[in-house]
């Protein structure tokens, strides 16, 4: 099993995610190989909290115009994790 702060790598910051707060939801953008059983353990044990929910998504990288010719930004997977309400 991977380290906690190897699942986890970066909150994620916008104006979603933080209309997601109001419902006790919080994302992070997650290694791309870890699964939901994994993002749970480690918000747990990062956090000190109850996790209720776990669910991912894959995003692709978009694809850009650089002066070099096309590049592509790469892929993320992140986590939207819905915490109990007590526990915060």
């Amino acid at each position: 099993m991977k380290e906690h702060r190897e699942v986890l790598l970066a909150p994620v910051v916008s104006e979603k995610s933080y209309g997601l707060l109001d419902e006790n939801k919080y994302t992070f953008i997650v290694a791309p190989d870890s699964n939901k059983t994994e993002i749970k353990i480690a918000v747990e044990k990062v956090f000190g909290v109850k996790v209720v929910s776990v669910n991912t998504m894959n995003r692709q990288g978009k694809n850009k115009k650089t002066r070099f010719g096309d590049g592509k930004r790469k892929d993320t997977k992140r986590a939207i994790v819905q915490v109990a309400a007590a526990t915060l």
